[in-house]
């Protein structure tokens, strides 16, 4: 009875070593797919704020609705365009309006507002650069008055997307070196635990391959297990994401989310089989005095 009863206890101890083995390297896992997931979807996060900005095409007061629409028509044909935006002058003196919570135009007693079109462009020609040529452009048309950006706040734009695009390499590196870290000393003190049983298993003959085998095997379920852990537990918290930064994030791209998944599932099998081998052969060609340290 003593016996069965120290087993019992030995198994579930053995037991509770694997669930926080696991759990450890699941949560590892779950923070380096979600930092993926951030850096799969910072181009779309960049795009969406550069193309959030427009700029305006200010027309001639006299200018004809045939010509503007014209204009118009032809912008909405450029490959650098994503979207236009006919403002009519009583469009913009309702906006205006809105804006001051006043009505201007019973002191003023006219419009003094010109009709003009809001320009979105395709992210990629967003710079500075591009809208100045895109300026130039425009001017060759009759009916243009003036081309209107807020030049400062597109250099603003582009230099924090830089700037955020090196924080995030930086982090990256960062947190990738962090969970190899954790992942190898949980495995290393799950092995340190066995190690009395690696050195009798070496006394005894056997070989360093039929002592790895076991310990490999179980690394690989642990790995697949945990990685498959973190993948249900993003699933979970990127659905609320989506749900409330629906313009943001999306889980729409099939390709990208299966390239994610999947390496979340081989870094988790190749850092615990990688981890578990050197941790083990530490232990075949160790000293006996050593095992108590």
């Amino acid at each position: 009875m003593v016996v069965k009863y120290q087993e019992s206890i030995s198994k579930s101890r053995l037991r509770s070593s694997y669930l926080t083995q696991i759990v450890s390297i699941s949560l590892v896992l779950f923070l380096l797919g979600l930092l993926g997931f951030v850096i799969i979807n910072a181009r779309e996060l960049s795009d969406y704020f550069r193309e959030s900005l427009s700029f305006s095409v200010m027309l001639d007061e006299d200018a004809k609705e045939a010509d503007i629409r014209m204009l118009q028509k032809d912008l909405d044909a450029k490959h650098f365009v994503k979207s236009t935006e006919y403002i009519s002058k009583e469009k913009a003196a309702e906006n205006l309006r809105e804006d001051l919570g006043e009505d201007f135009l019973t002191f003023m007693g006219y419009n003094p507002l010109l009709p003009s079109i809001d320009v979105y462009l395709v992210a990629d020609y967003t710079h500075p650069d591009s809208v100045l040529n895109i300026e130039r452009y425009l001017m060759d048309y009759d009916v243009v008055n003036e081309v209107y950006f807020q030049e400062s706040f597109l250099h603003l734009i582009n230099e924090n997307v830089r700037k955020i695009s090196a924080f995030l390499l930086i982090f990256s590196g960062l947190l990738l070196f962090i969970s190899l870290t954790i992942i190898n000393n949980t495995i290393r003190l799950s092995v340190y635990s066995k190690r009395f049983i690696i050195r009798a298993m070496h006394l005894v003959g056997a070989t360093g391959s039929f002592i790895r085998k076991p310990f490999l095997l179980r690394s690989i379920v642990h790995g697949i297990i945990a990685a498959l852990f973190s993948i249900v537990l993003l699933m979970v918290i990127l659905f609320f994401v989506e749900q409330e930064f629906y313009l943001l994030f999306t889980l729409q791209d099939i390709g990208l989310m299966l390239f994610l998944f999947g390496g979340i599932i081989i870094i988790g099998v190749l850092i615990t089989l990688v981890s578990t081998f050197f941790s083990v052969t530490k232990y075949l060609g160790i000293s006996e005095d050593k095992l108590y340290y």
